[in-house]
C-alpha cells in the first residue's frame, strides 16, 4: 500500500501508513496530503481515504477570526470596503484607513491583535512585526453600534488588492513584507525565516518574510496585475525575485544564478532569480514597487532642474515651455 505524506505549513510528515495518516488528518485537517498515484497535493478534507463511514474529518470548533464581508472598488488604484456586523473587527496597518462609519471604533494595540494573551505574548508579537519592518502597533476597527457599518482601506500604490481565505490554504500564507493591507481580527501576523542564507540575502524579499496564519480573510496588496499559479508537485517556475508576492507554505522558495557573467551584468534582471517548486499556489505581481520607485527616482528632478524627457531640447526646452525651475 502506498505511503502517505502530510504537509502543515512548513512542516512535512511522512511516509505514513494510511491508518496513521488518517488519525493525524482527523486531529488536524487544515493541511495537504499526497501519496504515489495522486497528480498533486490535495487538501486533507478532500481525501476520501481519511473519511470514516462516509463522513469528512471533524472540523475544529471555535472559529478564531471574525467573518467579514467586503467589496473591492476601483481598478488601478483599488481600495477595499469591509462590512462589519455589531461586535466584529478588522485589523490594518497604520495609515491604511480611507474612511469609516462613526460607529466603528478605532484603537491601536501592541503586537498583531490576534490574541489577548500576556504582555510577554504581545511583546513577542510586536517583535515579530519589527523584524519584518512594520510598526510595533496595529490598528483595530470594531463596530460598536447596531446594524451594518463599513470601513475602507486603500492601497498605498497602484496595483491590485487580492482577498485570500486562509482556511482554504491550510491556514497559512507566506508573503513579502509590505504586502499585507488588512484582515479580519483573529489573523496572526508573524514572521517566516528563509532557511537558506543565500535565499535570504539575494531572494529579493530578504531573510525575513511575513507569515499570515489563521482561518480568516486577509487582503494582500501587490503592484500592477496579480496572477495566480497552481504548481503541481515538483513543478518549477522561475520568477524575478521582486515579482513574488505570496505563496503557500508547501511551496519551496529558492534562488538561482541568472545565467553567465554577461547575462548577470547586462541582462537587466539582476544576479539571481527566484525558483518556486510545487506543490502549492503562488501569487505574482507584474510591477514590484522597487521597480516603480527606481523609475521614479531616475526621472526625479536633478540639481539643474527636471529631466525633460518630453523635449528634444532637453533642459533648454524648459526655458521655452515655461518650466523654469532651477
Amino acid at each position: 500500500m502506498a505511503k502517505w505524506f502530510l504537509a502543515y505549513g512548513t512542516e512535512r510528515i511522512g511516509p505514513l501508513e494510511e491508518e496513521e495518516a488518517a488519525r493525524r488528518a482527523a486531529a488536524n485537517p487544515n493541511g495537504y496530503a499526497w501519496r504515489e498515484g495522486l497528480a498533486e497535493w490535495v487538501p486533507i478534507r478532500q481525501v476520501g481515504e481519511f473519511r470514516r463511514g462516509g463522513s469528512p474529518p471533524p472540523v475544529p470548533t471555535g472559529r478564531r477570526a471574525d467573518e467579514i464581508d467586503y467589496r473591492l472598488i476601483g481598478a488601478e488604484m483599488q481600495f477595499v470596503e469591509v462590512e462589519l456586523d455589531p461586535g466584529e473587527s478588522a485589523i490594518a496597518e497604520a495609515g491604511a484607513m480611507m474612511y469609516k462609519a462613526p460607529s466603528v471604533e478605532m484603537r491601536t494595540v501592541f503586537g498583531d491583535a490576534s490574541s489577548s494573551g500576556t504582555f510577554l505574548d504581545k511583546l513577542l508579537g510586536a517583535g515579530k512585526r519589527l523584524l519584518t519592518g512594520e510598526s510595533l502597533f496595529i490598528t483595530v476597527f470594531t463596530h460598536t453600534g447596531a446594524g451594518k457599518a463599513h470601513v475602507a482601506f486603500a492601497a498605498p500604490f497602484p496595483g491590485t488588492i487580492t482577498p485570500v481565505h486562509l482556511a482554504q490554504h491550510g491556514g497559512c500564507l507566506v508573503c513579502q513584507k509590505d504586502s499585507f493591507l488588512c484582515a479580519a481580527k483573529g489573523v496572526s501576523i508573524g514572521i517566516f525565516f528563509q532557511r537558506k542564507i543565500l535565499t535570504g540575502l539575494f531572494g529579493g524579499e530578504g531573510f525575513v518574510m511575513q507569515k499570515l496564519e489563521g482561518d480568516g480573510l486577509v487582503f494582500v496588496h501587490a503592484g500592477g496585475t496579480v496572477v495566480e499559479r497552481d504548481l503541481a508537485p515538483g513543478e518549477v517556475l522561475h520568477v524575478d525575485t521582486g515579482c513574488v508576492v505570496a505563496f503557500e507554505p508547501t511551496v519551496e522558495f529558492d534562488i538561482q544564478q541568472a545565467g553567465g557573467i554577461k547575462t548577470m551584468l547586462f541582462g537587466g534582471e539582476g544576479l539571481f532569480f527566484a525558483v518556486l517548486r510545487g506543490p502549492g499556489k503562488v501569487w505574482l505581481q507584474s510591477l514590484p514597487f522597487s521597480r516603480l520607485a527606481g523609475r521614479m527616482l531616475a526621472a526625479a528632478p536633478q540639481r539643474l532642474g527636471s529631466r525633460e524627457e518630453g523635449s528634444i531640447l532637453g533642459p533648454l526646452g524648459g526655458l521655452l515651455d515655461g518650466d523654469n525651475r532651477f
